[in-house]
């Protein structure tokens, strides 16, 4: 028996039996106004160079500013170093020698002494500033404003007024800034769908900085109607507005994505010459102590990676290259050994995501990490030459820190149940973990890299936590539709209900890739648990596509979004049947985007699946995906086929109950893609339901009054269609 499947029915153990007491608690009102619930997340965390002293923001009074406060690498001494009462702290970061830190709040830069919490201003700065650092030669801070790259001198006594150092920034085309390509035309930044790639960094004499150039400017321009834009006092029949933005779609230009280096002096900026900068994503830009660069690029079809090494004066010398065509989208990363002699990738050459050592004199992969476990992101060096990563052991559905040094053997850190993001304190000594699991909200704690416990820094979730009465799920196996598949699933149950014996209706959902993982899980967490107060019982299954489960269920998803993925989800039903809690002739179904898609997909091919689905923002039509979806579908040139499966022909099919909603100001998922649809379902004669919200973006639930409008037609469509009992 693996560890992993040992954790998982200790887990299902520990959980209330069918015999508790739970008393319907939650409001739809608290799950679109979380506050109280969630409370504060910790951010902004950040080091000291020395690893002696922790910095992060935190808001524990719930009054919604964010105060800066520093603990002691043991978890001791947490205070207040920067009171929220003049503004949140939005940034931080150390200056190098660890005497002071350096704040961007509202419209300033401020030096807060770490000792006292003296606060100096040391420029006006503006609004929009962010991706706040200093030169590790301390003779500059620099930001990001307005698509450029600002440095601020620094001095003993004070700072220079704020400098331009680059030209780059142009202004975005869109008359309206919403949705997710309201972008700038050209900008130092990073690209519209991110990566882990840097805007920029310094290099470490503070001499020059790598900067990643996105330019937007020859990318498709798409006219979206905005029906709030039209000021009809002053012009009663005057069409409403359109806000044009740049967007492709699959098979278009895509944004050009580039390298350079800028002289921290002049400004002087000089292109790094690659290819196929409108097909090819950065993955990575980092320096080693000694001065060459790193660049980590992945084609935009996730098919060819190339890992780069730039050293100084010299032209791009090839590190590390792999393709391979079954890919999706990637979970790759990659860094810097700490003897600058290597690069330490995180590639899924073999069947798991592990971390592989790349000598530079020598090409040829060594990996460091088990075959049995998925590695998330990139590895984090330490001194002396280990290597701590993230892993999905021995809890597929968690995410611990592991550290292997030398020949040893990997050792587990953290132990915690959940999923844990952390930072790694520059000595190597300590980890701090911002840490989440499905009923409790992120909170701080510190552990040693050396063993031991867990030290907790901040408390966990608001004032209204304790009384919203949350039950934890239970993590299930069980078999897959093709021969020697297992699925991964977690099901919340409605204890009255069961204990009363009655067989209760189910609701899948949100479904999408990478459910079953125990984290908080925000909005969609707190209606999941209304749900269940109200006498549902409702279950995540991950399926093919999902990251965890090798790199056959993985790569599945290849063109099969809509149809594998389909087969995941009836070998669930196959399992509810043999419950003796579950009524499988009330099951219903929800996501949005992707799990809009599914939903969607679920009501016309598989009739008689489920009873009743709502699909927000459906990705229906895959002629209009985002350019990054190329990751899943390839491109119509090369492959039509994917492109001829919009869920417009299927509208025939359609049995039970189906809501559509939608904002109008989708740019992600075009709002005439689900109006296509529903004219088709209303040519084939179908019942249905659209709901429409005339300002929400593909993040429908993002505007309290959107989420409390929508959430609610959701809850109601349920509530009609598969009536429940507490």
């Amino acid at each position: 028996m693996r560890p992993h499947r040992l954790a998982l029915l200790l887990l299902s153990c520990v959980l209330p039996g069918p015999g508790a007491a739970q008393a319907p608690s939650l409001t739809l009102e608290q799950v679109v106004n979380a506050g109280p619930i969630t409370g504060s997340a910790p951010g902004a965390l950040a080091w000291a160079p020395d690893g002696r002293t922790l910095a992060f923001t935190w808001d524990s009074t719930g009054g919604g500013r964010r105060a800066l406060w520093v603990v002691g690498h043991d978890g001791r001494g947490r205070r207040v170093l920067l009171p929220a009462a003049g503004g949140t702290a939005r940034e931080v970061t150390w200056t190098p020698d660890g005497r002071a830190l350096l704040v961007l709040r509202g419209d300033a830069l401020e030096r807060v002494a770490a000792a006292t919490g003296h606060v100096t201003r040391l420029a006006a700065v503006p609004r929009d500033a962010q991706a706040l650092a200093v030169a590790p030669d301390a003779r500059h801070a620099s930001f990001l404003s307005a698509g450029d790259l600002w440095v601020v001198p620094l001095a003993a006594d004070g700072a220079g007024a704020p400098r331009r150092l680059t030209t780059v920034g142009v202004p975005s085309i869109a008359s309206v800034s919403l949705g997710t390509y309201a972008r700038l035309d050209r900008e130092v930044g990073e690209a519209t769908w991110g990566s882990a790639a840097p805007p920029y960094a310094w290099a470490p004499d503070g001499r020059t900085v790598a900067v990643q150039v996105v330019d937007r400017r020859a990318v498709r321009q798409v006219a979206f109607p905005y029906p709030l834009g039209r000021d009809a006092a002053q012009e009663p029949l005057a069409a409403p507005p359109v806000n044009t933005l740049r967007r492709s779609y699959p098979g278009d230009v895509n944004e050009a994505r580039t390298v350079a280096l800028v002289d921290a002096a002049t400004g002087a900026m000089t292109p790094v010459p690659f290819p196929e900068p409108t097909a090819v994503q950065l993955l990575n830009l980092a320096w080693s102590r000694e001065g060459a660069l790193l660049v980590d690029r992945e084609r935009d079809d996730a098919t060819e990676r190339w890992v780069h090494v730039v050293a100084p004066g010299a032209a791009p010398r090839l590190a590390y290259h792999d393709r391979r065509e079954s890919r999706i989208y990637t979970e790759h990363g990659s860094a810097w050994a700490e003897d600058g002699a290597a690069l330490l990738l995180t590639t899924d050459r073999d069947d798991r995501y592990r971390v592989f050592r790349v000598a530079l004199r020598d090409t040829a992969p060594v990996a460091l990490t088990p075959a049995w476990s998925d590695v998330q992101g990139a590895a984090m060096p330490l001194p002396g030459g280990g290597v701590a990563w993230l892993s999905s052991a021995p809890v597929v559905a968690e995410r611990h820190l592991w550290v292997r040094r030398g020949a040893g053997a990997p050792v587990q850190v953290t132990r915690r149940a959940g999923t844990h993001r952390v930072v790694l304190a520059p000595d190597g000594r300590t980890a701090a973990s911002v840490v989440s699991d499905d009923v409790t909200p992120p909170q701080l704690l510190v552990v040693s890299l050396a063993g031991g416990a867990e030290v907790v820094v901040t408390s966990a979730g608001g004032p209204a936590l304790a009384a919203a009465g949350l039950v934890a799920p239970r993590y299930v196996r069980f078999a897959g539709a093709d021969a020697g598949d297992t699925l991964h699933a977690k099901v919340w149950l409605p204890a009255a209900a069961v204990a009363r014996g009655a067989r209760v209706p189910v609701v899948f959902g949100p479904v999408y890739s990478n459910t079953v993982r125990n984290r908080w899980g925000g909005t969609y967490g707190l209606l999941q648990q209304l749900l269940v107060q109200r006498g549902y019982a409702v279950i995540q299954v991950d399926v093919r596509g999902s990251t965890g489960y090798g790199r056959a269920f993985r790569e599945a998803f290849l063109f099969e979004w809509g149809g594998r993925d389909l087969d995941d989800l009836a070998a669930t039903r196959a399992w509810l049947a043999a419950q003796p809690w579950a009524d499988t002739a009330r099951l219903g179904i929800f996501g949005s985007s992707y799990g809009g898609l599914i939903s969607v997909y679920a009501m016309l091919r598989r009739p008689g699946l489920f009873h009743a689905a709502v699909a927000g923002a459906s990705a229906v039509d895959p002629r209009f995906f985002g350019s990054d979806d190329v990751a899943i579908t390839r491109r119509p040139a090369t492959h039509p086929a994917a492109f001829a499966r919009g869920a417009a022909q299927y509208a025939g099919g359609l049995q039970g109950h189906l809501m559509l909603v939608h904002g109008m100001m989708d740019d992600v998922v075009p709002f005439h893609t689900v109006a296509d649809l529903s004219e088709a379902l209303m040519r084939a004669g179908k019942d249905f339901d659209l709901v429409v919200a005339p300002g929400a973006t593909h993040g429908w639930t993002q505007q309290p009054h959107h989420a409390r409008y929508l959430l609610g037609k959701l809850v109601d469509h349920f509530a009609r269609w598969l009536p429940a009992a507490p």
